[in-house]
């Protein structure tokens, strides 16, 4: 293991994300909301403006790092990136500007480390559950148990290509709610057949939106609500702020105690496509990840296990 602390960068759709680790300790833990896919997502390019809101990120990340002595990085494009036209491209310009490389990963490959991060933070044990990360470009969802994944894949029906697609008003009108349900009824139809052969009896929300649901829920229920591994929700809870959240504009939003800006604008589309899932599927019980894909490779490293993905880069910085 590194004698000096590790940067490890998501770098999302809508937001970037830096965890600092030094071991099996966390160092920092910061979230900016660059929008790398706001403007060009559902064409399949990333627009200037959003490479230079990148680059302000990524400069300000690397300094931070330096901050805490970090010797080696590792940052994960994830959907906007994999499927634009000029993915790659923007890549390399960020690798340059930064310093830091940039691995643009599979749908495949982040399921599997958004699985790694929720089995390091919670014990899945041996009941089934399905995983579900919302992100501003894809949605991953996981069928598992603490023994290992049974099925999983990547939908590129995230949060963003949701918004630009369907929310021409605010807040979001009848017809485009209905619009994203018909939506997700035909990007989803894969999810069916592992759900009626596996069973999941568990609902886990991976991070995102459902740690905004989970610190409201805290509030109403005056819990204290520390973020972390795993933090608590329940359905009925759930259930009340999902409809508030869909029938609610921006401004009534941020009067919502537990909300906060870099989630006010994708929870309602995201607040859909969850609704979606409990209507279509029964579970017994709820649960929320704060962990997920950059956790996850934060476990494989601490295991040795990095190995299983190949294709990643981890580079000292200087």
């Amino acid at each position: 293991m590194t004698q000096q602390p590790t940067a490890i960068l998501d770098l999302g759709t809508n937001t970037f994300h830096l965890l600092v680790v030094h071991g099996a300790k966390i160092l920092a833990d910061v979230k900016r909301p660059v929008r790398i896919g706001k403007g060009g997502i559902n064409d399949g390019f990333i627009n200037n403006e959003a490479v230079e809101r990148a680059i302000g990120c990524l400069h300000d990340y690397r300094s931070l790092g330096f901050d805490y002595g970090v010797g080696r990085g590792v940052a994960l494009g994830t959907s906007a990136f994999r499927n634009a036209r000029n993915g790659e491209e923007i890549a390399k310009i960020l690798e340059r500007e930064s310093g830091i490389p940039i691995n643009i990963i599979s749908g495949e490959q982040e399921s599997a480390l958004i699985y790694e991060g929720i089995r390091f933070g919670m014990n899945l044990g041996n009941e089934k559950s399905l995983m579900v990360d919302i992100g501003g470009g894809s949605v991953e969802f996981i069928i598992g148990d603490n023994s290992g994944i049974l099925w999983k894949e990547s939908f590129e029906t995230g949060g963003q290509r949701l918004i630009e697609l369907f929310q021409d008003s605010d807040p979001i009108s009848a017809g485009s709610v209905k619009a994203v349900e018909q939506h997700l009824e035909k990007t989803l139809k894969g999810l069916a057949a592992p759900m009626a052969s596996f069973m999941p009896s568990v609902l886990i929300g991976s991070s995102g939106s459902f740690d905004t649901l989970s610190e409201m829920h805290c509030i109403r229920k005056g819990i204290d609500y520390v973020p972390g591994p795993e933090t608590p929700l329940d359905f009925p809870t759930m259930e009340n702020l999902l409809t508030e959240l869909i029938s609610t504009d921006r401004a009534q939003r941020m009067q919502m105690p537990g909300m906060i800006e870099l989630r006010v604008d994708m929870i309602v589309v995201a607040s859909i496509l969850i609704r979606f899932i409990c209507r279509s599927y029964t579970f017994k019980n709820l649960r929320v990840s704060g962990y997920s894909l950059k956790e996850g490779l934060w476990s494989m490293l601490l295991q040795n296990q990095m190995d299983k993905f190949p294709s990643i880069r981890i580079s000292p910085l200087s």
